[in-house]
């Protein structure tokens, strides 16, 4: 059973958990957890995905109730037009408090719909929320530095925020594409648990209909409080 946060007869809202994937895939041939097919059982009608969350990614979810209210929301959601989304994650390093990432994206292969625009605007605001010191000794250094950021894509891109996270140099702990590799192994045998480090939080946007703002949040699952262990006052 999914956690829905919000449903009427337009929206059906939800919690997608960590490891299931939006939709059946052939490049996943292996899963069996699916929050589509899960949530058009739970409430007995079709649904359609207004947007995507990465596998790896749990948070706040909109699913459409029509094809006619998912293509509406669909295009707020690749603008980000009228939509606010805050999601958390731990990065590798400790970044400074806050920051706007402008940093322009090439559509990604499944993206491409023409052969124009293949280079679009994104922009990303962070801002630190705690620091951690890991006993994990890394080159000159006898442990690792890690933080806990909040994220606000102001656009929709494809893995818009693991990619501009690594832009920076602070890339999102667990992420096998754009992260690295040891580090992420590394945490995972240290905390006993392997996961994307991202979650979206919570969701503002304008009802498709009513035109009434929604406010969704998702809290933070239970595993965030593996990282409490490890909080460090800065000393700078």
């Amino acid at each position: 059973m999914l956690d829905i946060l919000y449903l009427d007869d337009y929206l059906a809202i939800v919690h997608k958990p960590a490891g299931w994937l939006v939709h059946r895939t052939p490049l996943d041939k292996g899963e069996t957890r699916f929050v589509l097919q899960t949530l058009r059982d739970q409430i007995g009608q079709h649904v359609w995905p207004v947007h995507r969350l990465d596998k790896g990614t749990s948070g706040v979810l909109v699913f459409a109730l029509s094809a006619e209210v998912a293509r509406t929301l669909g295009q707020a959601f690749e603008t980000g037009e009228g939509l606010h989304k805050t999601y958390h994650a731990i990065v590798r390093g400790w970044p400074s408090a806050q920051g706007l990432i402008d940093h322009p994206l090439k559509r990604m292969p499944d993206d491409m719909r023409s052969e124009r625009e293949e280079i679009q605007p994104a922009q990303s605001r962070f801002a630190t929320l705690r620091r951690f010191e890991l006993p994990l000794p890394q080159q000159d250094f006898a442990g690792t530095r890690c933080a806990e950021v909040a994220l606000a894509p102001l656009t929709g891109r494809r893995h818009q925020l693991r990619r501009h996270m690594k832009h920076i140099a602070h890339p999102i702990i667990g992420d096998a594409t754009h992260g690295k590799g040891p580090l992420n192994r590394a945490v995972a045998d240290l905390l006993g648990l392997q996961r994307l480090w991202l979650h979206a939080q919570s969701l503002t946007l304008p009802h498709p209909v009513t035109g009434q703002p929604l406010h969704l949040t998702s809290p933070l699952p239970s595993e965030w409080m593996l990282w409490d262990v490890f909080f460090t006052e800065p000393s700078n």
